[in-house]
């Protein structure tokens, strides 16, 4: 039995769905389970944010083009309590993870990063935990640069400033200015950079922290929009 939670689900006959799932201690998980009818329908907890208790099926996965037949499949607890913000945090989770965390790549501790991040995002919304897990995400794409050392080898100063040169890492520059990040232009605070390191950011690095997570995933996310982020946009309309 292992713990997990649905990411996306699709329907595939009538009485079955094709469920996305991270799983603890193993990562992104297809699977195909029966819905089944009445007072017995498991629908309610084929849901985005549901702690659950699941077991696979050790027979082949070919006559299933590949999926995890799912034979026991209960609630471990009761839904995440997410709203708002929180909410629309979520399903952004749940988005980039789809979009990004491939069956054949084994993140087994990312379980977990995912479940402390909808566990703050239920006791208050804040954009840092967006940063905590984009930056665990990243971490074990092997996308992330160093947050600890500098191009040149040298531990990040937090009185000092930096440009990210893509491929290389964080370059100091003669600054004494910030900037918003974007595309890759800007300069970034040393002090910013350690407390992403370290999951201590502070309101007034929010802006900058943002930046840089979303310039580090856009070439791996492409040039499709996520759904998640025009919920966002919809809500500030």
């Amino acid at each position: 039995m292992k713990r997990g939670y649905v990411l996306h689900h699709r329907q595939f006959r009538e009485s079955s769905v094709i469920v996305n799932l991270l799983v603890e201690g193993v990562g992104r998980v297809d699977a195909i389970t029966r819905v089944g009818s009445g007072k017995r329908s498991i629908k309610s907890i084929l849901q985005p944010f549901q702690p659950l208790i699941i077991q696979f099926s050790a027979q082949s996965e070919a006559r299933n083009f590949g999926l995890k037949n799912i034979t026991q499949i209960e609630s471990a607890a009761p839904a995440m309590p997410l709203s708002g913000n929180s909410l629309y945090s979520g399903f952004y989770l749940n988005e980039i993870l789809v979009r990004l965390l491939s069956v054949d790549h084994q993140a087994e501790g990312l379980f977990l990063d995912y479940h402390r991040a909808l566990l703050a995002l239920a006791k208050q919304f804040c954009s840092s935990h967006l940063r905590y897990f984009e930056m665990a995400l990243l971490l074990e794409l092997g996308a992330l640069p160093s947050l600890a050392y500098d191009t040149q080898g040298d531990s990040l100063d937090d009185s000092c400033h930096y440009r990210f040169i893509a491929e290389s890492g964080f370059i100091p520059v003669v600054t004494t200015q910030e900037s918003p990040f974007s595309h890759g232009k800007g300069c970034l605070s040393g002090a910013m950079l350690l407390a992403l390191a370290s999951q201590n950011l502070q309101p007034e690095q929010f802006n900058q922290a943002k930046g840089l997570m979303r310039y580090l995933l856009t070439p791996l996310l492409g040039n499709k929009p996520l759904l998640s982020r025009q919920l966002f946009s919809n809500k500030a309309d």
